[in-house]
C-alpha cells in the first residue's frame, strides 16, 4: 500500500503542469496575432443592390514599405481576383470592379474599400491583406445582399440545364446563382422545393420544409438536401437563382393580350415586360400583391401575393405564383412591366 502511494506521487511530482497537457501538438504554429491590422467589428457587412458599401480595414500602425492588397474570393473557381492595391500615397485598381472602387483614405490609417453601385455579382468573401515581408497579415469580410431565391426551369420543362446554361438562365432574368448560403437563408425563410437545382460553386442541392414521398420520403428530415458536386458539362438540374432589390419599379397592365401584344403593351408606356428576377424582387422589396396572372419575359405567366387569401390560389403562405408556360398565342392575361430609374 505505501509502494503504490509512493509511486502516485512520484508520478505527479513528474507530471507537466495541468495547463501545458492540454498544449498544441508539436509543429502546430500558434494562429498569428494581428500586429498591424485592427480585427472588424462586424465582419459581415449587409447591403442591397444599387447601393454604396464600404468594408472596413483599419491599421493601427503604419510599418515600412508596406502594401495593402484587397482581392475577392470567387467560389465558383476557389481563386482570389485582386482587386486594388495601395501603398498609403498611391493606389492601382484592377479587374471588372475597377470602375466601382475606390479606398475611403478618411485618414492616414484607413485602408477600407467603398463598392459604389453594389451588384449581384458583389456578394461574397473579401480580404484585406497587409503585404510586409515577412509579417504579412490579413483579415476576411463577408459582403452581404438583402435578398430573395427562387427555383427557375425553363419552358420545355424540368431538370434541362448544364450548369452553364442554369447561370446564363439567372443571369437573363436579372439574376444570379445563389450561393449555398442564400439557399439556406431561403430554406429557413420557407422555401420548400422538391426539384434539385444548381447553385453558384457547381453544386446540385433543394431545400425540403415538409418531408413527403416525393422528395426523398416521409422520413428524412427536413433540410438543404445536396447531391454534391456534379458534372458541370453533362448533368442537367434546374436552377435556384438570387436577387436583390430593384433600381426601377414592376408594374401589371391590365387585359386579355398575347405574348406579343404585353411586351408591346408594356413599350407603349416607356417600360419593358419583366423578367422573372424583377417579379420576385418587387414582391420582396416592394410588397407587391396582384391576384391577376401576368406575362414575364420568358414567356411565363406569374403573380405575386404578399396577403394570402382564399381566391388568390388558396395557398396559405406569401409567393410569386406561377401559371407555367402557356401558349404564347393564349389572349387570357395582362402583363407585368419593369420601367427603370
Amino acid at each position: 500500500m505505501h509502494r503504490l502511494l509512493l509511486l502516485g506521487c512520484l508520478w505527479l511530482l513528474a507530471a507537466p503542469p495541468a495547463s501545458s497537457i492540454f498544449q498544441r501538438p508539436t509543429g502546430t504554429p500558434a494562429p498569428l496575432r494581428l500586429q498591424y491590422l485592427l480585427e472588424p467589428l462586424h465582419p459581415t457587412v449587409h447591403t442591397q443592390r444599387g447601393a454604396t458599401a464600404t468594408l472596413p480595414c483599419v491599421l493601427r500602425a503604419l510599418p515600412h514599405n508596406y502594401r495593402v492588397k484587397w482581392s475577392k474570393v470567387e467560389p465558383a473557381n476557389y481563386r482570389e481576383n485582386i482587386i486594388i492595391i495601395t501603398n498609403g500615397l498611391y493606389h492601382k485598381n484592377y479587374g471588372p470592379l475597377s470602375p466601382r472602387v475606390r479606398l475611403r483614405h478618411s485618414h492616414r490609417y484607413d485602408a477600407s474599400l467603398t463598392i459604389t453601385d453594389v451588384a449581384l455579382e458583389d456578394e461574397g468573401r473579401y480580404r484585406c491583406q497587409l503585404v510586409n515581408g515577412l509579417e504579412d497579415e490579413s483579415i476576411s469580410l463577408t459582403l452581404h445582399l438583402e435578398g430573395v431565391v427562387f427555383p427557375y426551369q425553363p419552358s420545355n420543362g424540368r431538370y434541362k440545364f448544364n450548369y452553364h446554361e442554369a447561370k446564363r438562365a439567372c443571369e437573363q432574368q436579372d439574376s444570379r446563382l445563389a450561393t449555398y448560403q442564400q439557399l439556406y437563408k431561403a430554406w429557413t425563410e420557407g422555401l420548400d422545393w422538391c426539384n434539385a437545382g444548381w447553385i453558384l460553386d457547381g453544386t446540385v442541392h433543394y431545400p425540403i420544409i415538409n418531408s413527403r414521398e416525393p422528395c426523398g420520403g416521409r422520413l428524412l428530415l427536413p433540410g438543404v438536401r445536396t447531391y454534391g458536386a456534379r458534372d458541370k458539362q453533362k448533368d442537367r438540374f434546374d436552377a435556384f437563382c438570387f436577387t436583390s432589390a430593384l433600381q426601377g419599379q414592376v408594374y401589371f397592365i391590365r387585359g386579355h393580350l398575347n405574348f406579343k401584344e404585353a411586351g408591346q403593351a408594356c413599350r407603349n408606356h416607356g417600360a419593358a415586360i419583366a423578367k422573372v428576377g424583377q417579379l420576385y424582387s418587387a414582391w420582396k422589396f416592394s410588397q407587391l400583391d396582384r391576384c391577376d396572372g401576368g406575362w414575364l419575359a420568358d414567356g411565363s405567366v406569374r403573380y405575386p401575393i404578399t396577403t394570402p387569401r382564399e381566391r388568390c390560389g388558396g395557398l396559405p403562405d406569401p409567393g410569386v405564383r406561377s401559371f407555367g408556360f402557356p401558349s404564347k398565342e393564349m389572349r387570357t392575361y395582362g402583363t407585368y412591366c419593369f420601367v427603370g430609374k
